[in-house]
């Protein structure tokens, strides 16, 4: 059987941009085209790849979980949701997180030897200072050292953290149990759907390059 010949992917982008060049293209605008293009053309997406693919919980699901955290009353754990959601860290990273180690008047965070050993610095947006830094003004009361530390002043383990977040899954009665590592899939894929460059989520994710950060883009486009 005769291998079929196309041409290059290259040549075929060229011609498209310049009828797109007008339109001036977001990612978002572009992503919806290629949807399109993908359905007239009626190519499936393999089922094969959508496997491999991790599960990112909907935005449905995540307010559902954020209400039962909200109606849960523990300023910790609540501060706990929004650093992963916000920042996007490893929860063994987050885990050792010190309280230096948050430079409010900046809003971003220090991580010493995330993945790879690599240290990394993110941000974090200004609507969260103010609750983080009441957060921090009661563990400094109580002598702690660790950003989350539990009743024993001993800093939260990955399991413990693990444990809290599966607790609140279950109040807000979801199918799907949410894990720091589903937290920090949302916040990334998140990110990709807003037409973020690669360049600014990088710090977010501490992956070393950004090839790594493919998996993003197909999870954001196979909404």
């Amino acid at each position: 059987m005769s291998e079929i010949k196309r041409t290059s992917p290259q040549k075929i982008a060229k011609k498209l941009a310049k009828h797109l060049r007008k339109e001036r293209p977001s990612y978002m605008y572009l992503k919806r085209v290629f949807q399109a293009l993908r359905e007239e053309l009626e190519i499936q997406v393999p089922k094969d790849s959508e496997k491999k693919l991790p599960y990112v919980p909907t935005e449905e699901e995540i307010k559902r979980y954020y209400q039962a955290v909200w109606e849960g009353k523990s300023t910790q754990d609540l501060v706990i949701v929004k650093t992963l959601v916000y920042t996007g860290v490893r929860v063994g990273e987050l885990v050792n997180i010190r309280i230096y180690d948050v430079d409010l008047s900046e809003c971003q965070i220090r991580i010493n030897e995330g993945k790879g050993d690599k240290d990394r610095i993110v941000p974090f947006p200004e609507s969260f200072r103010e609750l983080l830094s009441f957060h921090i003004q009661d563990k400094k009361k109580d002598h702690a050292v660790y950003l989350f530390e539990s009743g024993w002043k001993k800093k939260y383990t990955e399991r413990g953290i693990r444990q809290i977040l599966s607790k609140y899954s279950k109040k807000a009665d979801l199918e799907v149990n949410i894990s720091p590592h589903k937290l920090r899939h949302f916040f990334l894929t998140w990110l990709k759907k807003q037409g973020i460059d690669d360049a600014f989520i990088q710090p977010y994710s501490g992956h070393k390059h950004r090839l790594s950060l493919e998996i993003y883009s197909k999870l954001s486009i196979k909404e």
